[in-house]
């Protein structure tokens, strides 16, 4: 039996269980099963590998960055971005190898054709995490200027939200919220951002896919802004993940 799972912290909000019990059902994978396992620190990451024979394992917040030192490999991309949220294991001269993958930035240039974007558009990414750096990435490919939004800027180059202006947000009309705030279970979570300058030339993306509507996603909406969540994201990195584990 192939085991595949998640690693993070907390998981009660997660879909990848159902998602990939479901693709096993459906498909007849009959060897496969997918499980969570919260782990409250990386550190504990080995002895999970040690318990189980893995071949392949998600991984999302807070662990995207903080798993790269616990790898073998990383892939180049994955490198580049500076996160990890796939894991394939296999056999290296007879010992279990583990290379680090980042399938976020497939899922996140999936999610952008939902759209179509303005020539001279400009983003805002809310938030400086793991799932921040892959759409950082994709922005950057795609040529869309874009500035980071955190509480904690760790440098001159990130806007504090304090310091988020009425006029940044009308020069930037693509907002996306890379943060865990309005995640299942506590939904009523927002960041902290001017909504009264959000307008109908927005479009404001969150990665969050549970609940299906955040409170960040009915603020902007009022505003008459374009909205989206993270689910179109979730399916395409999770089969993109399952591409590479299969292989």
């Amino acid at each position: 039996m192939r085991i595949f799972g998640l690693i993070g912290y907390p998981l009660k909000h997660s879909f990848s269980e159902k998602y990939f019990s479901e693709k096993f059902r459906r498909e007849k994978i009959n060897d496969a099963k997918y499980f969570l396992f919260p782990l409250n620190d990386i550190g504990d990451f080995h002895s999970l590998i040690q318990r189980f024979e893995f071949a392949g394992m998600n991984v999302t917040i807070p662990f995207k960055q903080s798993i790269i030192e616990h790898l073998d490999e990383i892939d180049g991309e994955a490198g580049i971005v500076g996160a990890v949220n796939a894991i394939k294991f296999y056999k290296k001269d007879n010992k279990l190898t583990t290379k680090g993958y980042n399938t976020d930035v497939f899922g996140f240039e999936m999610l952008l054709e939902n759209f179509s974007l303005p020539g001279k558009v400009r983003a805002l990414i809310l938030g400086t995490g793991g799932s921040s750096k892959a759409v950082a990435y994709v922005l950057a490919k795609k040529k869309i200027p874009f500035s980071f939004v955190s509480r904690k800027p760790l440098n001159a180059d990130i806007i504090s939200y304090r310091s988020l202006s009425g006029q940044m947000l009308t020069e930037h009309k693509l907002i996306i919220n890379a943060t865990p705030l309005g995640m299942f279970p506590e939904i009523e979570k927002f960041p902290d951002i001017p909504y009264d300058f959000v307008s109908g030339d927005h479009i404001c993306i969150d990665l969050i896919y549970n609940p299906a509507k955040t409170a960040f996603m009915m603020k902007c909406e009022q505003r008459q802004a374009s909205v989206v969540n993270g689910m179109d994201m979730l399916v395409a990195q999770a089969e993109q993940a399952w591409d590479l584990w299969k292989k």
